[in-house]
């Protein structure tokens, strides 16, 4: 019988327990290397979830996961410090020390300075010992660093399969830091989104909120004046105007007050919208600075006297003139004193003009309310309005005070207030004495015509005008005017009846009207260029075309003049007699 000996198979089964054992091993330490990366992932979740979470809390994460997993090893991670050179920012205090493959000897040490090209050594050096995490907007890399501690490794160090995997450790924490990284900051993106986005809600809902409040104030401001002219026209209508009855001219005077505040009304909104668009225009001139504020103060003494207040001008003795725009500077006066008027129930409103340098000071000053510290930093806001005790309810537009501002800052100053509750208050218009551009004047030759003798019938050379206006209102109000005059004028609602009238009718002005119902107005007037007959005829528009430039387009299409509604009576006398000679030949 053939014996065999069982050496091979103790010898068999040997090899199997040895490659059992190691394949625990390996399992073992492939269970390790997950366990460890998913409770680094999970601590960083955590880190995530917090509402202030910082990418150096991130950077922590990492290094006290990582530095307990490996308890042979140091981490650490170095930021950009400049361009060649980085900086230890996260490490233990213990002391740890890198070799290169060049045999350089690294400290790893909180604040250490570390050179770029060691880190890009350790990089490249099997096994790596530095790791990229993710580049930050600028380009610039962090790095995560492994390093060997000084002391024997104790008991409790890594077996040699967790040792074999210790760079892919490396390698994927590296990679879940740079997906957190990214991950928070698309988080603080998305929070800073959301805060723009409620913060313009809030914008939206305050906006709105005062846009109602305007659009309230301002049908009550509105509809009071159109009251009293309605009222009082049809009182005339009904009793039969007579002028020489004393309450029937009260009754005009009322109809006539009322409309020029509403003008006023209609003229702060419209002057926002030009500001805003840029397109305001303003006429420099040398300025009385004493005269004007002596007109100024003679709009406010009907007001003051019903509110048995006192009103102060003090003027310094030296002021003589101010270039400036007249007229956008008694807007500001005025805007200033009604809104003192306004708030004040006792004592006295006054203004004071001084020089300080290259500067006037303008300073209205009141014994009123005052204003609360709140309510300075939303004053010169469009539709803002503080609420008036003294008559229980707000008045105005709340354009007010925002278009002064806008006024002086065109003029090259600025407005400030000083004001305390209960105490009164101070607003001081600085002004440039002088203008950088010099004088110049926007509004043509109209505005050296006012104030001329309006309307004298000796101004009349030739009186037939031709008015092309819709409008019924507008060209009976011309039409009465004009004739008292003793113009001889002729109306057409169209472009048609213009041409019929024209074939009878050699005018010696033409009143345009810009919009009408069969025909652009400035068409009309390139039109009547082209034909030889009427080249010559003076034309002034008159239209409600107010903005920036309209004037221009309007000279552009060939009319000699310009005039906008709501019709200056008197200027319009002027621009007729004006043109009415240019028309008669002389």
């Amino acid at each position: 019988m053939q014996q065999y000996s069982s050496l091979p198979e103790q010898n068999s089964q040997v090899d199997i327990t040895t490659k059992l054992l190691t394949s625990i091993e390996q399992l073992r330490a492939d269970l390790w290397l997950e366990c460890t990366l998913n409770k680094l992932q999970s601590r960083l979740n955590d880190c995530l979830l917090s509402s202030c979470t910082t990418e150096a809390e991130i950077f922590q994460t990492i290094v006290n996961e990582l530095n307990s997993a490996l308890q042979y090893s140091e981490v650490a991670i170095a930021l950009f410090q400049s361009q060649e050179t980085y900086k230890i920012c996260y490490a233990s205090e213990s002391s740890s020390f890198l070799i290169s493959n060049t045999g350089k000897k690294l400290q790893l040490s909180f604040d250490q300075a570390i050179d770029i090209e060691d880190l890009q050594q350790l990089e490249n050096q099997q096994p790596p010992s530095a790791w990229r995490l993710a580049e930050d907007f600028g380009g610039v890399a962090s790095w995560l660093i492994l390093a060997t501690q000084l002391q024997e490794p104790s008991s409790e160090s890594l077996k040699p399969p967790q040792v074999k995997l210790t760079s892919k450790l490396m390698a994927r924490a590296a990679n879940q830091c740079a997906v957190a990284l990214a991950q928070l900051r698309q988080i603080k993106s998305l929070q800073q989104c959301s805060q723009h986005l409620e913060s313009f809600n809030q914008q939206l809902q305050r906006t709105n909120q005062l846009k109602n409040q305007f659009l309230a104030n301002t049908s009550h401001e509105i509809r009071t004046p159109l009251s009293s002219i309605i009222g009082f026209t049809h009182l005339l209508l009904a009793q039969g105007y007579d002028p020489t009855r004393e309450r029937h001219q009260e009754y005009l005077n009322i109809i006539q007050s009322s409309g020029k505040h509403l003008l006023a009304l209609i003229n702060d909104i419209l002057d926002l919208s030009k500001i805003e668009a840029n397109q305001l225009e303003v006429q420099w001139e040398t300025v009385n600075v004493p005269t004007l504020c002596s007109n100024v103060f003679a709009f406010l003494k009907e007001k003051a006297a019903n509110k048995n207040l006192k009103l102060r001008l003090e003027v310094d003795a030296n002021i003589t003139t101010l270039v400036a725009d007249s007229l956008r500077l008694k807007q500001m006066l005025l805007n200033l004193l009604f809104n003192a008027l306004k708030f004040t129930t006792t004592g006295s409103v006054g203004l004071k003009v001084a020089v300080k340098g290259e500067f006037m000071y303008f300073t209205v000053w009141d014994t009123g309310a005052g204003i609360s510290k709140e309510d300075q930093t939303e004053l010169f806001q469009p539709y803002f309005q503080i609420a008036n005790a003294a008559t229980g309810r707000d008045e105005g537009t709340g354009l007010g005070l925002a278009v002064t501002q806008k006024l002086v800052e065109i003029h090259g100053g600025w407005l400030k207030v000083e004001s305390k509750v209960n105490q009164g208050s101070r607003f001081t218009i600085v002004l440039p004495l002088t203008q950088k551009e010099g004088v110049e004047t926007f509004r043509g030759n109209v505005s050296t015509e006012v104030g001329g003798n309006g309307g004298n019938l000796n101004n009349i050379s030739s009186s037939k005008i031709l008015l092309v206006e819709d409008d019924l209102p507008n060209a009976k109000l011309i039409k009465t005017y004009l004739e008292k005059l003793g113009y001889q004028l002729t109306w057409v609602k169209n472009a048609a009846e213009m041409w019929q009238a024209l074939t009878q009718l050699q005018p010696a002005v033409i009143l345009m009207d810009v919009y009408l119902p069969d025909e652009n107005g400035l068409k009309l007037v390139q039109q009547l260029r082209e034909k030889q007959q009427y080249k010559t005829i003076p034309i002034i528009a008159q239209t409600a075309m107010a903005m920036k430039g309209d004037r221009e387009t309007c000279l552009t299409a060939g009319v000699n003049d310009y005039i906008s509604k709501p019709i200056d009576l008197p200027l319009l006398a002027t621009l007729v007699g004006k043109y009415s000679k240019m028309g008669n030949g002389e």
